[in-house]
């Protein structure tokens, strides 16, 4: 028997965040029509990830609609399976994986910016967090979009945290020589902390691309974790 799919958000006031998480579940069940896909929220939205393993109290794997591996999915999300006492799995964050990376250079083909821009920098802004190990990840991700492309730079900067800020790395940029400036947003939906970084990009007149959204990619990389958490529990 195929366990549930339990795709958990960080949850929002922001109902565009909340449209987007059940979008993407709505391409799982695109991609594998016979798997049981339910979509929670860690605060915020409902329902929430408590209320649905003590209703649902049967095998299952949580699977992280987060994009690093910081607080929520190593402290929140746990708790709230040790406080169900259910017999839960947890698949892993999405992470820094190619197919998101290639979702995000479509975004940018969306604003113009092409391999071969050669005076565009390209600024990627992520939520920071307070576990180096995550921020570490994340600034890979200026060496993954530009593999293979001749932009002037690319720079990985935090919309919170850490440094470098928004502006910060705008500025990188353009030390860097670059003449045209695109905005890349590693979020998985909008919502307050993009809207704030579109404002920066709007005063500095620069484009600013769309977040990943509910791609089939994105869906594909969930299917991922969920089926390396399943194989972990048959191996064990």
């Amino acid at each position: 028997m195929t366990l549930p799919l339990i795709l958990t958000a960080h949850g929002s006031a922001d109902p565009r965040s909340a449209t987007v998480t059940h979008a993407v579940a709505d391409q799982i069940r695109l991609q594998r029509p016979a798997l049981d896909v339910r979509v929670a929220f860690c605060e915020k939205n409902s329902p929430n990830l408590r209320d649905v393993l003590q209703a649902h109290n049967e095998p299952a794997v949580v699977s992280p609609l987060l994009l690093a591996s910081a607080y929520h999915a190593r402290v929140d999300i746990p708790a709230m399976i040790a406080e169900a006492d259910a017999d839960v799995l947890q698949a892993d964050a999405l992470g820094e994986d190619p197919r998101l990376v290639q979702v995000m250079r479509e975004r940018l083909a969306h604003t113009g910016v092409g391999p071969h821009d050669h005076e565009v920098g390209v600024l990627v802004v992520a939520v920071g967090s307070s576990r180096p190990q995550a921020n570490a990840r994340t600034a890979t991700l200026a060496g993954a979009l530009s593999d293979g492309a001749h932009w002037a730079a690319a720079q990985v900067a935090y919309a919170t945290g850490p440094q470098p800020s928004v502006r910060d790395g705008i500025e990188l940029l353009r030390q860097s020589g670059a003449r045209r400036i695109v905005l890349a947003p590693w979020f998985i939906a909008p919502g307050r902390i993009t809207d704030r970084v579109a404002e920066i990009a709007e005063a500095e007149g620069i484009a600013m691309a769309d977040p990943l959204g509910a791609h089939p990619l994105v869906a594909e990389t969930v299917l991922d974790r969920f089926d390396r958490a399943v194989a972990q529990r048959a191996a064990a």
